[in-house]
């Protein structure tokens, strides 16, 4: 009985200690930074100077550093981004850095799942190595702090301050190729997934038919193995009156699901074709 309550009074205290709430000595922080037409992502901790001298004992010189606390710090980005001539590709990435007097070594490294450093350093985890310049500050900052700034449309710098120093590194995004992509995919006009979705609402809303008809025709063109767009079709057809095209429309729709092997639209070829009369 006595061992029992010692074990009761044991997990109560667990239990009352576990909901206490303290502030973390490291807080995190979360950044999300638009950069032309390109998401970048920041997840790191947040050390505290605390009196210490941060680079050069704290933080040695030529050792690789988590660039933070606690766990990783994360980076991300939304596309392929250009660093000094390399190319990173679109993802997430732990950052370490070596920190020197007047540069910093900058790795993007594959795995972010570590807790401070990799226990054993793959070096090809690294996607890309960067060095990054060494700027004296004339003021300290007490909070390690990463700053995504001086945005420009191509793309921005990323900042690593603390104490008094600040390390940059430069980054590009493909602003321009993006953009002209999207003016070539607009100024060329609708493509057959936007044909389809405006006939499949004209269709689906009972608004103009022939409207409909019109554009599931270009859609089906465009895409004459598509059998979710030939299935609208026969449908559209149908509607309309027309029920020699709704027949020829729903047995190419059949062939293509059978092929593709979706039962559902052979199934539902079948019984439309059951109900036309089909031969």
């Amino acid at each position: 009985m006595k061992k029992l309550l010692q074990l009761f009074i044991l997990i109560l205290g667990i239990s009352v200690s576990a909901q206490i709430q303290a502030p973390q000595p490291s807080p995190s922080a979360k950044v999300e930074q638009v950069v032309g037409l390109t998401t970048v992502t920041l997840d790191y901790s947040r050390p505290a100077m605390r009196g210490r001298t941060i680079f050069g004992d704290l933080v040695p010189f030529g050792e690789i550093w988590r660039t933070g606390a606690n766990e990783n710090t994360v980076i991300g980005f939304s596309d392929d981004v250009e660093i000094q001539g390399q190319t990173l590709k679109a993802g997430k990435y732990a950052i370490y850095t070596i920190p020197n007097k007047d540069s910093w070594d900058v790795m993007f490294y594959k795995s972010t799942n570590n807790w401070g450093n990799p226990q054993n350093w793959d070096d090809s985890m690294v996607a890309l190595k960067a060095k990054a310049e060494v700027v004296e500050m004339p003021m300290e900052m007490q909070s390690f702090t990463i700053l995504i700034d001086e945005l420009t449309d191509d793309g921005a710098n990323l900042n690593f301050l603390w104490e008094n120093t600040v390390a940059y590194l430069q980054f590009s995004v493909p602003t321009d190729a993006k953009t002209m992509a999207s003016i070539d995919r607009v100024m060329s006009g609708p493509g057959a997934g936007d044909f389809y979705a405006a006939a499949a609402y004209y269709h689906d809303a009972d608004k103009d038919l022939n409207k409909a008809w019109d554009w599931i025709n270009k859609a089906t063109e465009a895409n004459p193995n598509a059998y979710w767009m030939l299935r609208k079709k026969s449908l559209i057809a149908a509607d309309l009156g027309k029920k020699d095209e709704a027949i020829a429309a729903a047995k190419k729709s059949l062939a293509a699901a059978e092929k593709a092997g979706n039962k559902d639209y052979v199934k539902m070829n079948k019984d439309s074709l059951a109900e036309w009369g089909a031969k």
